[in-house]
C-alpha cells in the first residue's frame, strides 16, 4: 500500500478536527444553561454504532486480509484476533491507570455544577476535578488519534466517518473539563484553554502514527496495527460511549442512535464499494 501526500494531509486534518471538538464542547457549556441530554444520548449512541460497525465489518476484515497475505491461513487469522484483543487490553489498561474518582465522561452541565458548589465543594476541589478530567481525556485521546490517523491513511472516506464519531465523542468530554474549571476560577478563557489542550493529544497520536508508518511500514505492520485499532474503537464504544449514552437518555434512545450509526456506516461503505 502506497502512502500519498494527499492521504497524509487528510489524515492529519481529520485527526486535528476530531481533537479540537473538545473546544466545541467547552463553548457549548458556557452558552447553554442545561445540556440537551436526549440529543446527547442519541448522538453518543450514533457514534458508538459507527465505531462498532466499521471496526468489525471494515477495519478488522482489512487487517485479516493483510496478515493472511503475509502469513497465510490460519496463522494470519490468529494474529488478527490476537492484535484485536491487544488493542482492547491496551485501552483497558489506560482506563485502570486513571484515578477512578475522576471520570472524564461524567457529563456535568451548568445547573448540576451550581448544585455541587452549593453543597460545599470548594473551588480547589472543582479545579482538581477539571484538571484530572483534562488529563484523563488527553490520555484517552492519544490512542483515539492514532486510530483515526491510521484509518484515514488507509482510506480517507473511512477516516472521515471515524473522525466524525470521535468528534461527537469528544464534545461531552470538553464539557466535563470546562465546567468545573469555570466554576472554580470564574474564567471562561482558562476553562476553554484547558479543554482545548486536552484535545491536542489527538493529533499527537497522529504524529506517532506517522512515524510508525514512515519508519516501519509494511503489509504485516499494517495488519497488526489496523487490527489493534479495531480493538481500541470497540472498547471506546462499549466502555465509554454506550454507558454515557444510557446515562443521559432513555435506554431506547441510545439503542436507536446505535442502530442509526450502524445503518449510516453501512450505506456509506456500500456507496464507495
Amino acid at each position: 500500500m502506497e502512502i500519498t501526500g494527499y492521504n497524509l494531509i487528510i489524515a492529519f486534518g481529520l485527526t486535528l478536527l476530531a481533537g479540537l471538538s473538545t473546544g466545541v464542547g467547552s463553548t457549548l457549556a458556557f452558552y447553554t444553561k442545561q445540556t440537551n441530554t436526549r440529543f446527547l444520548s442519541a448522538a453518543l449512541g450514533f457514534s458508538a454504532g459507527v465505531m462498532i460497525y466499521v471496526s468489525m465489518v471494515e477495519i478488522l476484515v482489512k487487517a485479516r486480509q493483510s496478515l493472511e497475505a503475509v502469513y497465510g491461513y490460519p496463522k494470519g487469522y490468529g494474529y488478527t484476533t490476537l492484535a484485536f484483543f491487544i488493542g482492547i487490553f491496551v485501552m483497558g489498561f489506560i482506563d485502570k491507570m486513571i484515578p477512578s474518582g475522576e471520570n472524564p465522561h461524567e457529563m456535568r452541565d451548568v445547573t448540576e455544577m451550581e448544585e455541587i458548589r452549593e453543597n460545599g465543594c470548594s473551588k480547589q476541589e472543582l479545579l482538581r476535578m477539571g484538571f484530572f478530567s483534562a488529563l484523563a481525556i488527553a490520555i484517552h485521546n492519544f490512542p483515539e488519534g492514532l486510530a483515526t490517523f491510521i484509518a484515514a491513511i488507509q482510506d480517507p472516506a473511512l477516516g472521515i466517518s471515524i473522525a466524525i464519531a470521535v468528534a461527537i465523542h469528544n464534545i461531552p468530554e470538553g464539557v466535563a473539563v470546562s465546567v468545573p474549571v469555570y466554576f472554580s476560577t470564574g474564567s471562561r478563557k482558562k476553562a476553554f484553554k484547558l479543554s482545548f489542550l486536552s484535545g491536542l493529544a489527538e493529533p499527537l497520536g497522529a504524529i506517532l502514527g506517522y512515524f510508525l508508518f514512515m519508519q516501519f511500514f509494511n503489509e504485516s505492520m499494517f495488519g497488526f496495527t489496523f487490527a489493534g485499532v479495531a480493538g481500541i474503537m470497540v472498547y471506546i464504544a462499549l466502555d465509554e460511549l454506550l454507558p454515557t449514552a444510557e446515562k443521559y437518555g432513555e435506554h431506547h434512545i441510545a439503542i436507536y442512535g446505535l442502530i442509526a450509526g450502524m445503518m449510516v456506516m453501512a450505506v456509506s461503505l456500500l456507496a464507495v464499494a
